[in-house]
Order: C-alpha cells, then structure tokens, then sequence
C-alpha cells in the first residue's frame, strides 16, 4: 500500500470527537499531506467513532462498507471510543488499516506509515502522559473553537461506556489550556467552548477550578465569548455558579444533564444527585444569571423505569423550562453495569415516552425562543446562510440567527430579534462591533 497523500476526517458524536477530529486532521496536514471533502476521493479516510449508543456503533461498519463499495481502496482509520472499545473485534469484523483510541491519536502518522508498509497499525494504549504535547501548533479556524481541557470520568453512570473508552478523569495543566487559547485567538477564534466529558470536573496541581480558568481566559486580548461543556451536577461549585454573574465573556448558557426525574431511576443509573439537590442548583445559577438559557440531557426507558417514574421526568422538564435539551432511548452498551439490569422496557413504550418527552422540549425551546423577540444582542457571525446576504451566527443563548447583512465570518453584529421559529431566530442589524 502506498503512502497516502490526501485524507478525509469524518468525526461522528460529541463535540469533544469534533475537537479530536480537527486536530487529527492537523497531524495530517503537518505531515504534508492534503485534506479533501469528498472520502471517495481520499486516499485516507480517519472514521473518528463514537461509541455512546448502538446506532452510532452500527454507523461505523456502514460506512466502512460505503467506501468499500465505491471501488476506491483508501486506507482506512478507525480512530475514537468504538477503536477503543472495539479494536480487535474492528480488524476481524471489517477491513480495516488502521485502530487508534482517543488517547493514542497523537500517534496516528506512525500508525498510518505502519500500515502503508504493511505492519500492524493498532493502538489503543491510554498512556499516563498526555497527547497534547504532541499535537501540532493550530493554525486558522473559525470564528467559533473549541477546546478540550479536560478527559475521561470517573462517575460510572451505569448506563456509560465513557470511563472505559476515554479512561480516568485527567485534567490539562492550566498554562497549556491559556497557551492554547491565545494561539486559537491567534488563529481567528473569537469565541471558545471548553469541552470535557465533566468539564466542570477541571482541576490543576494548585487545586484551581473551571472558574478560575475561566476568570484567566476572560483576561486574553480579543477572546470575546467564552463557554464549556459538558458539566456534571457534582461538580457544579458556587465558585463557578458566581462566575456566570461575573464573567461578562461567559456565555449566558448551561449545558447540565440531568437524564431523569425519578430519584429511584437516578440512583439505579449512579447519578451523584437527586432531582431535588439537582433543582436547587438550577435555583442558584439563576440567582446569579437570571437570563441564562439551560440545556439537559435525557434518558427514557432505563431498565426499571415505570409510567410513574417516567411522569416525573416530565414533571421536571415542566418545572425548569429549558431552553434546549438532548433525549435518547436508552441503548444497552456492552460493559456497562446496566446492560445486565432486569426490567428491559419494551421498545413501543419507549417509543411513546420519547416522543412526549420531545414534544414537550419542543414546546419549551419554542417558548424560550419567542422570549428573544424584542431583544437587542449581539451574533457572532459564523457563516453564510442560504439567502442572499444571509448571514448565520448564535445569540448568548446558544441560539442560531440569521439575518442580512454585509459583515463577515468573524463579525460581532449587535441586532434586533423580531421573530421566533422552533429551530432559529430572525433578527435586523443595529451596529457592527469593530474585531
């Protein structure tokens, strides 16, 4: 097999698997070789997996078999938490060059050149060092970044694969996630979103938390917003909680999964929170951000779940009014203490609770949507839309905008809401906010 000259990233899951998917397309790039939309015509292509729910482990072997089918023999890279939970079973299941796990990544040229000459190109190592001193200087991306600053979990939800696949919580060193900051400033970012699988969770050697991180990253020239996701109740400190009534770049948004109103369900599913200790938090952002837009994640139908657990779900959503929310049937993950718990729920109950679940989200997103009207806020402008002098950005409050204008990718625009739709908000320019 020849060496590869271009590459194609596809990263499915969550946004830490996009961050990981970019810096691996990085690796790629400083070794010469050329990135390339179309995977058909790639002579590498970096499937960067993700291993939370079986229709995405599926997904994987699908599109294997796609780029397969289409003649083309580019050589294949499985990277991510289905190469780090599946690698064997990967190599005997599909034909495959390549298996890298999330920790070992920074290793994927090595591996890359071991498969074009024929070697074994497998590692799913989770080294105590950290991959980050490994990766290549960033060089331009967008207006919006993100930037992991902190890995793996050590809750063991029982319905998790994640402290398998991503390893023991680990927490970059504070000077590192700065130095990374300015340079992605440097590079055109305006915005950073902090990621972790708890990234809340973040500590240094000196016993520092998120908020004294972000209290740093609000002191970096030209840095204009600042978020994080994904946080854990437990960890969710009155320090940072006063950050978001401090912190004028910190974002007026809260991403905190929840996954289920039923305080017998959340100890089955080993949350560290009950719904009530889990209101009260909520209670205290708002007293420091009365305008903050919450987000949530759900589960229906964990094994065990009754109609009356579930009705406390739905009470709960009814309570907090979020502003968006993720939900999912529950998908038995091989592993995990779950997946050999009595009570399977059967699939058209699940079917039925999701779809009221959803409903009811829909209902609330739209409702905190039409609040924004009348609103004056400033967008950050991060692509073209489909219509002539479109443009597209986010509010404060995670929401998208579009409306027509003349300024750039990149651009702050202050603007007026005036009007609401389920998905997205439409709005007229005031004044364009000089970079």
């Amino acid at each position: 097999m020849t060496t590869p000259k271009t590459f194609h990233v596809k990263s499915f899951g969550c946004q830490m698997n996009v961050y990981d998917g970019e810096r691996m397309a990085e690796l790629m790039a400083a070794q010469g070789m050329t990135a390339t939309d179309d995977p058909n015509a790639a002579d590498l292509v970096v499937l960067n997996t993700c291993h939370i729910r079986e229709k995405a482990t599926e997904k994987v072997y699908s599109d294997i078999g796609r780029l397969r089918k289409h003649g083309a023999d580019p050589m294949i890279a499985i990277a991510g938490c289905v190469a780090q939970a599946e690698g064997a079973e990967i190599v005997r299941r599909a034909k495959v060059d390549v298996v890298v796990g999330p920790q070992a990544y920074h290793n994927l040229p090595r591996l890359v050149a071991d498969a074009a000459a024929g070697l074994p190109a497998l590692d799913t190592d989770m080294p105590p060092e950290s991959k980050f001193g490994h990766l290549p200087a960033r060089r331009r991306v967008g207006p919006s970044a993100f930037l992991t600053v902190q890995e793996g979990c050590d809750k063991f939800c029982t319905y998790c694969v994640v402290p398998y696949t991503r390893g023991a919580e680990i927490s970059r060193p504070f000077a590192a996630i700065v130095d990374e900051a300015k340079a992605l400033v440097d590079a055109g970012a305006r915005e950073i979103t902090l990621l972790g699988q708890n990234v809340n969770a973040w500590t240094d050697a000196d016993g520092r938390g998120l908020d004294v991180l972000i209290r740093a990253l609000d002191r970096v020239p030209s840095l204009e917003r600042i978020r994080y996701t994904t946080s854990h109740p437990n960890d969710m400190t009155q320090e940072l909680i006063d950050a978001h009534a401090d912190v004028e770049k910190l974002m007026p948004f809260l991403h905190l999964p929840v996954q289920a109103g039923s305080d017998r369900v959340l100890k089955a599913m080993n949350r560290s929170h009950t719904r009530d200790s889990y209101l009260r938090i909520l209670d205290r952002v708002r007293a420091a951000r009365p305008d903050i837009a919450l987000s949530g994640d759900f589960i229906v139908g964990f094994p065990g779940e009754t109609d009356a657990e579930f009705e406390e779900t739905m009470q709960l959503i009814d309570a907090v009014g979020y502003a968006q929310a993720f939900s999912f049937k529950y998908s038995p993950r091989p592993g995990t203490p779950a997946a050999e718990m009595a009570g399977e729920v059967p699939m058209a109950v699940m079917d039925e609770r999701l779809q009221r679940l959803q409903a009811a989200l829909a209902r609330d997103q739209q409702a905190f949507n039409a609040t924004a009207v009348g609103r004056t806020c400033r967008v950050l402008v991060e692509r073209k839309g489909r219509l002539p002098g479109q443009m597209l950005g986010k509010s404060p409050w995670l929401q998208s905008v579009h409306f027509v204008t003349d300024a750039a990718i990149s651009d702050l625009v202050e603007v007026d809401i005036v009007a609401a739709g389920p998905l997205s908000l439409s709005a007229v320019e005031r004044v364009r906010i000089a970079a």
